[in-house]
């Protein structure tokens, strides 16, 4: 999750409390506390698999992939859910089989194949919203493995995205809280504040600099216009999953995470600036070399 959406949930201040599981009041800060335990579990877990590679990283983002498309599903495609998500799934992973092979064009053609079978599977009010859950899953497993293909610049690629949203995340978190300020965009996250946006892009842009430069990359006044984009388009995916669950009336995406919510609430961000960092790669460095594309200007 990227910008100041857990100032939703701290908006009153840090002795407040906010409903629990059951239905009870939980201190906010024990809602941190678990984020924060959440995260130390989680962001090395990443880490360990974006230094791994191979079959590592493609295993832990199909996994991650699966997971969005069930809490996707699970959110919009009531009483048809069970037809849908299997052919989303089994698009997914005939598609992760694919990426393990090398064959980018065969994965994006078995997505394709799936998007059919969902549509053809879905009601036709739900059409729509699945296919499109399909779509934002398929963007994070493939994106990233793409990036991550790279055998010279694909863990600077990886790197450099996780800095960009994690610091965008925690930034945005702790400058709302202290600034406050007018709201960002009320109709779709209440709390969100302009300051949050503003300290959040900052933050995401500088790591983002100053981790490209440990990688050896050049040009740092381009890397920063990208970091830039990236930070704005995470907190943007952020939104985007906030006015998803909006619409659908519900507060987290799941609950797989303590603290955080389900996969879809810790990875908004990073599955849209991902996406948006591969097609930046793709169109800077070619389908042979995204990563690099990215990297180096």
């Amino acid at each position: 999750m990227t910008g100041a959406d857990p100032a939703d949930k701290s908006a009153a201040g840090p002795g407040a409390a906010s409903p629990g599981a059951a239905g009870r009041a939980v201190p906010r800060h024990s809602n941190l506390t678990l984020r924060i335990v959440s995260s130390l579990v989680l962001v090395p877990l990443a880490l360990a698999a974006a230094y791994a590679g191979g079959p590592v990283f493609l295993a832990f983002w199909t996994v991650a992939a699966v997971g969005v498309l069930w809490e996707w599903d699970t959110l919009v495609c009531t009483g048809d859910r069970n037809p849908v998500l299997a052919a989303g799934l089994a698009a997914l992973v005939a598609a992760a089989a694919m990426l393990a092979i090398g064959w980018t064009g065969a994965a994006l053609a078995l997505v394709a194949l799936g998007l059919f079978g969902v549509a053809t599977l879905a009601a036709s009010v739900h059409r729509s919203w699945c296919a499109a859950g399909l779509l934002y899953a398929a963007a994070l497993l493939i994106a990233t493995v793409l990036l991550r293909a790279d055998a010279t610049w694909g863990l600077a690629a990886i790197v450099f995205l996780f800095v960009i949203v994690w610091l965008t995340d925690i930034a945005a978190y702790f400058t709302g809280r202290a600034l406050g300020g007018p709201k960002l965009m009320p109709s779709v996250s209440p709390n969100k504040t302009w300051s949050g946006a503003v300290g959040g892009t900052l933050a995401g842009t500088i790591g983002g600099v100053l981790t490209a430069r440990a990688f050896g990359a050049g040009n740092l006044a381009a890397v920063g216009a990208v970091a830039l984009t990236l930070s704005v388009v995470s907190q943007a995916g952020d939104l985007l999953e906030s006015a998803v669950k909006r619409r659908f009336d519900a507060k987290d995406a799941g609950s797989l995470i303590p603290g955080h919510g389900g996969l879809m609430d810790r990875l908004d961000g990073f599955l849209v600036a991902v996406a948006a960092a591969a097609l930046i790669g793709l169109a800077h460095g070619g389908a042979g070399a995204p990563a690099r594309g990215l990297m180096v200007w």
